[in-house]
């Protein structure tokens, strides 16, 4: 058994070895020439997304704790980019994998999983962590969990994590301590490795969560309210959730924006022309809210850098977010926003709620 475990973490490795680390893209704002923003560009990852990480790291954590062997059947409640990732390295170790997820899901998402050999196991009350753990019970599987174990499975002192990364990129740039960086938040698990680096390396630099709508982040961050829930799910694939998550750690938080869905949306066909490609919804919550720490910067003549994540490609929201019949069906006007980000790239102002 040990033997097997000893090889499926060198095939981890490996391809983590045979991958270079993603790009950190500037992207230069003309109206604020004393500050510097930042992609760090996660859609370059094997499987598209900043979830490969994440992955990654549930894989070797339950490998190392003898969770994870020879014949072990994987599951997940997911019905997203982790359920994608998880499915490429249980196909790596030859492991079967499982997503739970709620039977509306898209065709689109239930495909990629298929891609790497993984099976949908779809259910209808919605309820994918109980179903997902039941499941693995019944055949003697490991539930990956990722939404307890995020925020535990990361090296956060360094050893190359995202965190890690992103200063050693910074190191060369004439603000290389950021002022802030920008996380939104889907398991919590890569604001909490952001938030623990800063503190062990002294950083004097703030973590940001942005929240999309229909999550619960947001409202636990500031009333303190863990048990606070919602029924409605966000429309931003990735982030934001209707309850507050084990991996969310709110106190690593320094400051938290609410983004209105219809702002997210309007942000990537912004980033589009300013990128000439298409990136994903979490990514427009990301740059939306970190315009508005640059804008009140720029407001307060203050000097430095803001980085946030590229979080994945828009290719998978062709159907969606891109497409202006299925923002019209769904009672999206991105007009007012789109508005509001010219003048912010034009002049520098921005609304900014504090």
């Amino acid at each position: 058994m040990r033997d097997w475990v000893n090889q499926a973490i060198a095939l981890i490795e490996s391809d983590f070895q045979r991958s270079s680390d993603t790009h950190l893209i500037k992207l230069d704002l003309p109206a604020l020439p004393d500050i510097d923003f930042y992609l760090k560009d996660e859609s370059t990852h094997p499987t598209g997304s900043l979830k490969h990480r994440l992955a990654r790291s549930l894989f070797l954590y339950g490998l190392c704790n003898g969770n994870i062997v020879e014949g072990t059947t994987i599951v997940e409640s997911s019905s997203g980019s982790t359920a994608v990732s998880e499915a490429y390295f249980a196909r790596l170790l030859g492991l079967r994998f499982i997503a739970v997820m709620p039977r509306g899901t898209s065709q689109e998402k239930i495909d990629q999983i298929c891609f790497y050999q993984g099976d949908c196991h779809l259910v209808d009350d919605g309820d994918i962590y109980g179903a997902a753990r039941r499941l693995a019970h019944e055949l003697k599987g490991h539930y990956m969990d990722q939404f307890t174990y995020a925020e535990r499975v990361t090296d956060w002192r360094g050893n190359n994590n995202i965190a890690d990364s992103i200063f050693e990129q910074m190191r060369c740039e004439r603000y290389a301590e950021p002022t802030w960086l920008v996380m939104s938040a889907g398991t919590g698990g890569t604001s909490a490795t952001l938030g623990r680096y800063l503190r062990y390396r002294k950083h004097a630099t703030r973590l940001c969560v942005a929240d999309p709508e229909n999550s619960v982040f947001f409202d636990y961050f500031r009333n303190g309210d863990s048990e606070v829930t919602i029924q409605k799910g966000s429309r931003v694939e990735g982030i934001g959730r209707p309850r507050v998550e084990p991996s969310f750690i709110v106190d690593l938080v320094d400051h938290m924006i609410k983004v209105p869905d219809e702002a997210s949306f309007a942000t990537i066909h912004f980033l589009q022309k300013l990128l000439n490609r298409r990136v994903g919804g979490s990514t427009g919550t990301n740059v939306y809210a970190a315009f508005q720490l640059m804008a009140e910067m720029h407001k307060q003549g203050q000097q430095g850098s803001v980085v946030t994540l590229l979080c994945d490609g828009g290719e998978r929201y062709a159907h969606s977010y891109y497409d202006d019949e299925w923002l019209s069906a769904n009672g999206y006007d991105l007009t007012a926003y789109c508005n509001r980000l010219d003048a912010f790239f034009h002049h520098g102002e921005f609304p900014v709620v504090f």
